[in-house]
């Protein structure tokens, strides 16, 4: 039996970006938060030292920062007809863990989604007519349009002070940024970081071939920086220890260098961690949520009453979390009825190697978010007219790190150990990068998120089954991407060049990307979405979801951008909507 707590204003699930975001805007309102967090504390100058944190086995290797699958996993199958399998070690999903969620160890792309992929449907069916969306794709619209968030990107940017250079201020192109982007109020924060070599060719071939290649928007510091919450960074100084990592310097932007050192000192804000919420506690007739139930470190377990419960934890654990508390009507694939667990997607990436033997490309000199990108073959871009797809990718050079372990850049052909890979290793490690292709994952019937019917957690609860596998109308983008990047690595005149395209079916063992969306999607159809446009469960008023979990499909970006933006419009809704007139901020 639950013991029961004192009742507080909002209890936020999930203290990374997201929750942290929330709750320094509820407790500005003057809200009493609880923020509940899995993991434990994480603070950068206690966990994340300079003396330490660059260990590449530990972090890339060992994923110290990062759920263990004996503490939860997930199971995973291609479709419904095959039985799904726990995962037994994380690849292609990885869940964060601690205070910080995924900001701490992220690489710090930070993008705005096209105006575009906020009305996919709608717009890909004005261009080229209902026929021209394959017929096994279900995209959706998102409720919510790219103008609406602006105002919210702005503000992330300025928190996390991006760096980066601006393609349209006000509807004006500008000279050296993306000319595809929507227009935005003001330029980034911070100038872009300098570029080292390989990013360098890049941007030369593809502007000797016509494109217009650009710095990518980092959540590296380009230089000091002092955030509007009065949050100082420091500079960046290129040791390319981002992805995996916590950040030593304050250099990369995460809860810990934006937010947190603000947050924490606010008295009618309290932090929870290495407590896991099992369920959220709904009132008898199941309209409100009257709070959660949790069990700390000891295995107790407690109830926290709240007047309003925000789910900020990872995608896929915002799923689940609805899933186990009963809130919405799971999907169904068969039918195609019901709104939580559908449309789950993932990215659909690929990769041309460059080899050369005149010139010293050193990949240690790096940083998360350093590079180049040419955005011409994203989203619709482009005219998609007979290509028999539809959607796009960016393709960039971003020589994100250059890990002694784990970077083994090698020819075709090379045997995977002995004398010959040494000394292969030894000729190619300075002289190769690759061109990469970051492409959209769109929705497909198939492609879902339920509870799974065999295996349970070590509470009983089921654990949440992936089912998911590349679509046709992905494969074919990518070989698009991918022979556009290849046009583009040729013009760098390397050595060798060899292409690899993604193929399927989709593999959930190899690290490939983690970046996954879907199963609790936004939208203007309470059959079709299971949150409104401003992130408010259709079904419990007094719940909202926020994340990667809202997007009813995955443009060719990171999301972390789009899920700042998010956090800054649910927060201004649930400050300026619902706590005016609490209930359903939309009528279905």
């Amino acid at each position: 039996m639950a013991r029961s707590l004192p009742p507080t204003d909002a209890v936020i699930i999930g203290l990374g970006w997201a929750g942290s975001i929330i709750a320094n805007e509820l407790t500005d309102a003057g809200l009493h938060v609880v923020a509940i967090e899995r993991g434990p504390w994480r603070d950068t100058a206690t966990d994340f030292g300079i003396g330490y944190i660059q260990d590449e086995l530990r972090y890339a290797l060992r994923q110290d920062l990062f759920l263990r699958p004996a503490q939860e996993t997930f199971t995973f199958r291609n479709n419904g007809d095959q039985t799904a399998l726990p995962i037994r070690q994380f690849g292609s999903v990885l869940p964060s863990s601690g205070v910080g969620g995924a900001g701490v160890h992220w690489n710090g792309m930070t993008w705005r989604f096209n105006p575009t992929d906020f009305h996919l449907k709608s717009h890909l069916t004005e261009r080229y007519g209902a026929a021209g969306i394959p017929e096994e794709l279900a995209i959706q619209d998102w409720g919510v349009g790219y103008d609406e968030l602006e105002p919210s990107f702005d503000k992330f940017e300025y928190l996390a002070g991006i760096s980066g250079k601006a393609g349209n201020i006000q509807g004006r192109i500008q000279e050296g940024g993306n000319p595809f982007e929507g227009p935005r109020a003001r330029d980034y924060p911070l100038p872009p970081l300098p570029m080292t070599y390989a990013p360098t060719l890049f941007a030369e071939a593809a502007r000797s071939i016509g494109h217009h290649p650009f710095p990518t928007p980092a959540a590296n510091a380009s230089q000091a920086y002092t955030n509007p919450l009065g949050v100082t960074m420091g500079p960046c100084t290129f040791c390319g220890f981002c992805e995996g990592f916590g950040c030593a310097n304050y250099s990369k932007a995460s809860a810990q260098t934006t937010v947190l050192p603000v947050l924490v000192r606010k008295p009618n804000f309290t932090a929870r961690t290495e407590c896991e919420v099992l369920k959220i506690d709904l009132t008898g007739d199941r309209r409100h949520a009257a709070g959660v139930t949790y069990v700390d470190s000891s295995g107790e377990e407690w109830f926290q009453p709240a007047e309003l419960v925000i789910v900020t934890a990872s995608m896929l654990h915002n799923v689940r979390l609805m899933l186990l508390s009963g809130i919405g009507t799971p999907y169904d694939p068969r039918s195609g009825e019901g709104a939580v667990g559908r449309n789950y997607a993932c990215q659909t990436n690929a990769s041309v190697a460059l080899f050369y033997d005149n010139k010293i490309l050193n990949p240690f000199i790096a940083a998360g978010a350093l590079g180049q990108v040419v955005d011409a073959f994203n989203g619709d871009n482009f005219d998609h007219s007979g290509l028999g797809f539809v959607g796009g990718a960016s393709i960039s050079c971003n020589p994100t790190n250059g890990g002694p372990i784990s970077t083994r850049p090698v020819p075709p052909g090379t045997p995977r150990w002995g004398s010959a890979w040494k000394k292969a290793t030894a000729e190619s490690y300075l002289r190769a990068t690759a061109v990469t292709t970051q492409g959209s994952s769109y929705a497909t019937r198939g492609n879902a998120l339920d509870l799974d019917p065999t295996y349970t957690d070590r509470f009983g609860r089921p654990l949440l089954r992936l089912t998911f596998d590349f679509p046709a109308n992905d494969l074919r983008m990518s070989a698009h991407a991918t022979d556009r990047a290849m046009e583009i690595a040729r013009a760098m005149k390397p050595k060798q060049v060899i292409a690899n395209p993604r193929k399927g079916p989709y593999s959930i063992v190899p690290h490939q990307t983690t970046h996954t969306a879907g199963g609790a999607i936004m939208g203007a159809d309470p059959a079709t979405s299971a949150v409104n446009r401003y992130l408010q469960s259709w079904d419990v008023p007094n719940v909202f979801v926020v994340g990667a979990s809202a997007f009813p499909q995955n443009p060719g970006y990171t999301p972390t951008g789009t899920v700042g933006a998010l956090a800054y419009w649910a927060a201004e809704a649930i400050r300026t909507r619902y706590l005016k007139s609490p209930g359903r901020l939309v009528r279905a």
